[in-house]
């Protein structure tokens, strides 16, 4: 059992592959087939094309602000492919990736990073839930849909993201322990990427390990490598088993790095050093996993130009296609926040309209 052998208050983190791709928790190796293996390193390089795309269409005034998942790709890509289709993920902003594998198109995706609630109506069967802005507050969604599925006795577990700094907040304290005093299969993820816009992870708490926080919880906590895909995997899954045994929630911090700024709005070269960012790239998840891969003589250097381009392809499509949706009625910006409008969201749609109207000489 992985979650017992690692001490929250020790800064051990388990790993099963190091920096350079090369297995050193051979015991605990995911047995993953090679398509599921492919299927994770594909969908990691697709987040990081559609960032990195993303990135530059903000700056050209094409896209609004947007919170970028590069270095934090393993962080989700492996407890996704842990999950099954019945289970629950509910992101915060930056899990992009985590909803790339759990079934949300690219297209909707950046349809809300656009501006466009349909962005955030997915298809039937994609259990995700919208991008949550406010800092915390998905832990206790995730909660309440963990409790949910213990008393409807469901074979499911939710599985949520905080940052560091999220940790900092009352609602992510109020979701744990809620979870934790009723069992629910709730697995929270916590991803240290060690700045919470610019205040660094050492002015956010003054514990250890974040990991060591369930211990006031009464539930496992852990460490992880969080740029090692399988490791966190591993971890996911084991925490997903004992959730569904009724052994309540898992809380994993998984240490990582914001290779790139909090959002679009921020310059991270303010606050930290070229030298650290440049010494984190040496860890970069996608390169460990394709050097896992290519020793597995699954991977190859014509395979990795080839997806190169068909996914720069792809996500320039994908784009051309959302910029042709035009701008969103003005429905829209009322109909997204109650499933019905309330009297006084109704008096506003339609005073606003009246508005247009006036100035439009209608």
């Amino acid at each position: 059992m992985i979650l017992t052998s690692y001490d929250p208050l020790k800064k051990e983190q388990f790993q099963v592959l190091d920096k350079d791709g090369k297995v050193v928790n051979k015991d605990l190796e995911p047995k993953l087939d090679d398509d599921t293996l492919i299927k994770m390193y594909k969908t990691m390089s697709l987040a990081r094309i559609a960032d990195i795309k993303a990135l530059q269409y903000q700056r050209q005034g094409r896209m609004l602000t947007f919170a970028p998942v590069m270095g934090q790709e393993a962080a989700q890509i492996g407890p996704m492919a842990a999950l099954t289709d019945k289970d629950w993920l509910v992101p915060a902003f930056r899990e992009a990736a985590a909803m790339l594998y759990k079934g949300v198109p690219l297209e909707q995706t950046y349809l809300y990073w656009y501006g466009n609630e349909a962005g955030s109506r997915f298809d039937d069967g994609v259990r995700v839930l919208p991008v949550n802005v406010p800092i915390g507050s998905q832990v206790n969604h995730a909660a309440g849909i963990a409790y949910a599925a213990k008393i409807r006795k469901q074979e499911e577990v939710a599985l949520t993201y905080i940052g560091d700094g999220g940790t900092s907040h009352g609602e992510f304290h109020e979701g744990m322990n809620f979870a934790a005093v009723y069992d629910a299969p709730l697995i929270t993820i916590v991803q240290n990427n060690q700045y919470a816009i610019s205040t660094p992870r050492h002015k956010q708490t003054r514990s250890e390990t974040i990991a060591q926080k369930a211990i006031a919880y009464g539930i496992p906590g852990i460490q992880v490598d969080g740029n090692d895909v399988l490791a966190m995997y591993a971890v996911v899954k084991e925490a997903r088993e004992r959730g569904l045994k009724g052994e309540g929630p898992t809380l994993i911090e998984a240490f990582t790095y914001r290779l790139g700024p909090h959002t679009t709005s921020d310059d991270p070269t303010i606050y930290r050093s070229d030298d650290e960012v440049e010494e984190w790239k040496t860890k970069d998840p996608l390169i460990r996993f394709r050097k896992y891969l290519t020793n597995k003589k699954l991977w190859n250097k014509e395979k990795e130009e080839a997806l190169e381009k068909e996914q720069k392809d792809f996500v320039t499509k994908t784009f051309k296609k959302v910029e042709a949706s035009g701008l969103v009625d003005l429905d829209d910006v009322f109909d997204y926040t109650y499933a019905e409008l309330t009297p006084d969201l109704k008096k506003q749609k339609e005073a606003y309209k009246a508005y247009l109207n006036e100035s439009e000489g209608k």
